[in-house]
């Protein structure tokens, strides 16, 4: 375990990652899919809200990074009109039953069960942008990835407590993160293998 202020180095971090992104999406690099960004600012918002019920401190702060750096991603996205992704019928319904999930993990009284659906919730939100990454990787910019990964990497190092309620989110999102990173990068990373 490290102490609770590396947290605000991991914050800062991915503030540098979020912010690279909307760089790009100003230079037309980037289009994110509205639908995942939405539903990543929905999700880890409440999952830092439980996170916080249960006792978790600031280790929940990448959580909540994790939620606030989407919505700074939506209202740049908005500003700039040519900027985002369009929403096709698999989006849609993958948006609609991250919704159910995330409605599911709000009414449960199970904390638990809360943080499981939470993290369902996100994964189905992930979908588009995951799909997005694999087909077309030049829509994508990897930073924010990268620097979500280190940020929730120092959050699991600073718990005190290590309960599933915790520590899940954080985790989680270290996987997802890799792997949007490597449907980015997918042609590198296969080359290099080639190459071994």
């Amino acid at each position: 375990m490290i102490s609770e202020q590396f947290i605000f180095i991991g914050t800062a971090v991915s503030l540098i990652g979020i912010s690279l992104y909307i760089k790009d999406i100003f230079l037309g690099n980037t289009k994110p899919n509205l639908v995942s960004w939405f539903l990543w600012m929905l999700g880890p918002f409440l999952g830092a809200f439980f996170q916080l019920k249960a006792g978790a401190g600031l280790s929940a702060l990448p959580v909540f990074m994790a939620g606030f750096g989407p919505l700074l991603v939506i209202i740049f996205s908005l500003w700039n009109k040519n900027a985002y992704w369009k929403i096709t019928r698999f989006d849609i319904i993958c948006g609609f039953f991250s919704l159910l999930a995330l409605v599911i993990y709000v009414i449960t009284h199970n904390l638990g069960v809360s943080i499981i659906f939470a993290i369902i919730s996100d994964a189905l939100a992930s979908m588009p942008t995951i799909a997005k990454s694999w087909k077309f990787p030049e829509t994508e910019t990897v930073a924010p990835y990268f620097t979500g990964i280190f940020s929730n990497i120092l959050g699991l190092l600073i718990i005190k407590n290590w309960i599933f309620l915790i520590y899940s989110f954080s985790a989680y999102l270290i996987v997802l993160n890799i792997t949007i990173i490597c449907c980015i990068k997918r042609k590198k990373i296969f080359g290099i293998l080639r190459g071994i």
